[in-house]
């Protein structure tokens, strides 16, 4: 089963428990899926779903700091649990470790040596981390190795 139906069963799941944040995320998430969709005149395959699902993420830690520095617990505790909902979408995280030997293998492979080699390095390692990591901490790894 690919993850949009799997999202489309887990809004009925919420819809008959009365899960009202987990259905609001999920639905939000459905929307922005099929906005992509529409925009591109075609159906997305699990990645560019999973993309969705991260940029989603995203957006509501973002939002988090910015009800923390608002003083707006109420909105802290909606967007976390938000995030909790569309995590369970997203594959097993890849450890640190993992990521970083994956990294300095695609190093190897197309012969980095500087900084200004990174986009050869994440053109290599971003289909293989395939969103078991964020992108933020891939380019951060991938930017320490190659200057130190």
């Amino acid at each position: 089963m690919d993850i949009k139906t799997q999202l489309n069963e887990s809004v009925k799941d919420a819809m008959k428990s009365g899960d009202e944040v987990r259905k609001r995320a999920l639905r939000m998430a459905l929307a922005a899926i099929k906005q992509v969709e529409v925009d591109k005149r075609t159906t997305l395959e699990d990645a560019a779903v999973i993309s969705i699902l991260q940029k989603e993420i995203k957006n509501r830690r973002e939002a988090i700091e910015e009800a923390k520095k608002a003083n707006r617990p109420d909105l802290i505790a909606d967007n976390e649990a938000e995030i909790k909902a569309l995590e369970a979408f997203l594959p097993k995280a890849m450890p640190v470790e993992e990521l970083r030997a994956l990294i300095q293998a695609a190093i190897a492979e197309v012969g980095a040596a500087v900084p200004g080699d990174m986009g050869k390095v994440m053109k290599v390692v971003m289909p293989r981390v395939a969103g078991r990591a964020p992108n933020d901490l891939v380019s951060s790894i991938v930017r320490e190795l190659l200057s130190g």
